[in-house]
């Protein structure tokens, strides 16, 4: 009876410690917002250059935010979300790999602010996942419509990508070549993809920028192989791709062979040669004068012998073909691979008008051109004067063809300068205000977040952050949608008119992969780590 009339302890009187939890929420927003930091003064045209320095020693130039971020050694495991992000937005746009990461760093920010005024996580989160779809709609109707005939536009855009580049000088020779690459590679039965794999970019260190180009047919950084005296130049070429050995064959297994009789060496070195001349023979009877002959881990793919041999029957040789370039090879000769010297046939060759060794700077390199119905692809040759610039050139002329690329999926340009990001925060704004309850104030420090683009801008070009961002927000709310920071000017002029656009595409994938990233972060509240060896795990 005692025992009965004791009182029962009440579930709602328990105690939960959520301080752990906070903690860890805290330790996750912190690390992710000190990557965004990181890279946030490399943001714009006027954006300041990082020196990267590798543990191998290498040393990098670059603002490229996925270049920055995929060499930095991270080890908070959301920061490492923040990388992951930057190479979502690489993969999916090309271009904005540092304006999502800021935008995420931003809305980290005003997340946190949220939750100490004791907001709970799931609230905040279903608001940024209303508001980043809200933000899409409003992106699409502030659009412009685009066609691929219409090549300005399209060179404009690619400009406005290469502007904030450490070759920016060159985006007058940049931009065309890239629009140039890309819609020659467009597949007319499906004119909404392009695969940049069709278009090869080729490095050769020496001259400048100025003198990258694009080869209407294909490029390697190799000479010809001509120890034996082979020919260096083949007109009516027949090019056969090869990827066996022209070489003795090797046994199966590791073993040693002991030849005590100068008979028997002299047989063997007969039979290698009528091995090597029986394959020469073959490939001799089909007309094929040019040889391609894929790298081998193998064993050597030709020796000094069958060189010799291969230069008596005037067949041109280039080795060392890398083994991911084959199908490009093939794809630009239209021809294919040979895996076997049974099954080389005329028919499998490709083409072409002209194979020629040519020097450039202090080096050669190996021109096909002509190419007899050569498939959709094409080569570009990009020069520098030094390592640094060449590496940062071709980053650069990737995000160029990625952001045609993006105008070719989605066929819309949108202003930059910072006016989509301002206009979203004035029309999110305005919408938190008809919203109830917290939804409303989560939607309204979301808008807020936003003003980090023009606000940064502005920083990073010098001009007076606080007075540009208020005039810009004066302009959008007297209806000048496409006023944009003009960091040129220093001044808010009409972006569109000043050439400086984006797509749509880069805009919309860099709030909405942002929003993503930022919710993930939000819903974690501890981290577990696993020891496999141990067999146990740390809370």
């Amino acid at each position: 009876m005692a025992a009965a009339s004791r009182p029962r302890a009440s579930k709602a009187e328990s105690f939960v410690d959520n301080k752990r939890k906070e903690d860890i929420r805290s330790a996750n927003i912190n690390a992710g917002r000190a990557v965004a930091d990181a890279v946030r003064t490399s943001l714009g045209p006027k954006g300041m250059d990082k020196m990267i320095s590798t543990a191998s020693g290498e040393v990098i130039i670059t603002n490229d935010g996925a270049t920055i971020l995929n060499k930095m050694d991270v080890l908070q495991p959301a920061a490492k979300m923040m990388v992951e992000l930057s190479k979502s937005q690489d993969s999916a746009a090309g271009d904005g790999t540092t304006t999502v990461v800021v935008l995420a760093g931003a809305l980290l920010r005003v997340c946190q602010s949220l939750l100490a005024s004791g907001i709970h996580p799931t609230v905040i989160s279903d608001a940024l996942h209303k508001s980043c779809y809200k933000s899409v709609d409003i992106l699409t109707a502030m659009a412009v419509p685009v066609e691929l005939t219409d090549k300005d536009s399209l060179v404009k855009s690619a400009s406005t990508s290469l502007n904030s580049k450490v070759v920016s000088q060159y985006s007058t020779l940049l931009a065309p070549l890239a629009v140039d690459a890309v819609l020659s590679v467009i597949d007319p039965e499906k004119p909404e993809i392009v695969d940049l794999r069709d278009i090869k970019i080729v490095k050769k260190l020496g001259g400048t920028v100025d003198d990258t180009h694009t080869v209407n047919g294909l490029v390697f950084d190799k000479k010809v192989s001509h120890a034996a005296g082979g020919p260096t130049r083949m007109e009516n070429a027949n090019i056969a791709v090869i990827q066996f050995q022209i070489s003795p064959p090797k046994t199966d297994i590791e073993q040693s062979i002991v030849v005590s009789d100068y008979t028997q060496m002299d047989r063997i070195l007969k039979e290698e040669r009528n091995y090597i001349l029986g394959m020469i023979k073959k490939i001799k009877a089909t007309g094929c004068n040019v040889l391609l002959i894929q790298k081998s881990i193998l064993r050597d793919a030709v020796t000094d012998l069958s060189l010799h041999y291969l230069a008596k029957a005037k067949i041109m040789v280039i080795k060392d073909v890398e083994r991911d370039e084959i199908e490009f090879v093939t794809k630009t000769l239209n021809c294919l691979p040979i895996a076997n010297i049974e099954h080389f046939r005329a028919e499998k060759l490709g083409h072409a008008d002209l194979v020629e060794e040519a020097s450039l700077g202090d080096g050669k390199i190996l021109k096909i051109t002509g190419i007899k119905d050569m498939g959709r692809t094409t080569s570009v040759l990009v020069r520098g004067s030094n390592q640094l610039v060449l590496d940062e050139a071709e980053r650069s002329l990737h995000d160029a063809l990625c952001v045609v690329r993006c105008l070719v999926s989605k066929r819309f340009l949108i202003a930059g300068g910072g006016a989509p990001e301002i206009e979203l925060s004035r029309q999110l704004g305005a919408w938190a205000k008809v919203l109830h309850g917290m939804e409303g104030y989560c939607v309204k420090s979301f808008a807020e977040a936003l003003e980090v683009i023009p606000y940064t801008l502005a920083e990073n070009a010098g001009l007076n952050p606080i007075a540009i961002v208020t005039e810009l927000r004066n302009k959008h709310a007297q209806g000048e949608i496409n006023a944009g920071i003009n960091v040129r000017k220093g001044q808010i002029t009409n972006i569109l008119e000043e050439n400086v656009v984006q797509p749509l595409l880069v805009s919309t994938s860099a709030i909405t992969l942002a929003t993503e990233c930022v919710r993930m972060i939000l819903k974690i509240d501890d981290i577990v780590t696993f020891h496999s060896k141990r067999f146990s795990c740390s809370i």
